[in-house]
């Protein structure tokens, strides 16, 4: 069975080619993969909430004392979350290690940021969180009734969008190491709040790719560790839709 592409990194068209035969009850299935994805999802959340009660047991004090003690534990979450990230990409086989790895890390980086604009906007955290499953839901609901169906050309337009993305945030990057205004992707102007719309609106569109490339790859009886790799590239969808819901909700607050 060919193998559908996804815009999401790490699950692209090659991950469940070239593995062989496996052994009997040794492949992986979408039971298997759900159970994964669960377990992801409880460590994210555990080391967000290290990082959560750090933060605002500082923040208590002052903000320059939960400066002090949230940095380094986002910091590290964040760039341990991402070279992880990548060692999981090209050693796939490791996905059983790496993948609750990586899940901690990015919770002590989600939890961090999550209790600082809690702090400055109350009730943004649990808003983001509800936008994030509701379309989650709604999205997974589309695709198993056939509202939504990834196409080849659907896929293709969205893995050019999601490449767009990310050269406009490698864009945007090198322009502020040189000194060059950002502003249009920081503030809460209109520009601003569209493109946040824009790029969630892909982000979901991802999860589509998601759920059909995981059920194809469980149809194409890869081996079981393939569950944990599946688990973790919905994962990295899912911290990604987050973020941006959270980074538009802090956005229309400040217009507030």
């Amino acid at each position: 069975m060919a193998i559908a592409r996804t815009a999401n990194p790490a699950l692209n068209k090659k991950t469940f080619t070239s593995f062989g035969t496996v052994a009997d009850g040794q492949t992986m299935t979408l039971g298997g993969t759900v159970n994964k994805i669960f377990i992801l999802l409880l460590l994210v959340v555990a080391g967000a909430l290290y990082t959560w009660k750090l933060a605002f047991a500082a923040i208590s004090s002052d903000s320059l004392t939960a400066s002090r003690a949230i940095l380094p534990w986002m910091i590290g979450g964040g760039i341990g979350g991402f070279i992880v990230a990548i060692i999981t990409v090209f050693k796939r086989h490791l996905a059983p290690i790496t993948a609750p790895i990586y899940a901690i890390l990015e919770g002590l980086f989600l939890g961090g940021i999550s209790a600082f604009l809690e702090y400055q906007h109350p009730g943004i955290v649990i808003n983001a969180i509800g936008l994030t499953f509701g379309i989650l839901f709604a999205l997974l609901f589309a695709y198993r009734s056939g509202l939504i169906k990834p196409t080849e050309n659907f896929k293709l337009g969205v893995f050019a969008a999601t490449g767009g993305v990310a050269i406009f945030y490698l864009f945007s990057f090198i322009s502020g190491l040189f000194g060059m205004s950002t502003g249009y992707l920081h503030n809460s102007s209109l520009l601003s709040i569209g493109i946040s719309v824009v790029i969630i609106i892909i982000a979901a569109l991802n999860l589509v790719l998601d759920f059909d490339f995981i059920e194809q790859g469980a149809a194409s009886s890869a081996p079981k560790f393939m569950e944990w790799y599946a688990a973790f590239g919905l994962i990295v969808t899912l911290v990604w839709l987050y973020l941006e819901i959270l980074r538009l909700l802090s956005k229309l607050a400040s217009r507030n």
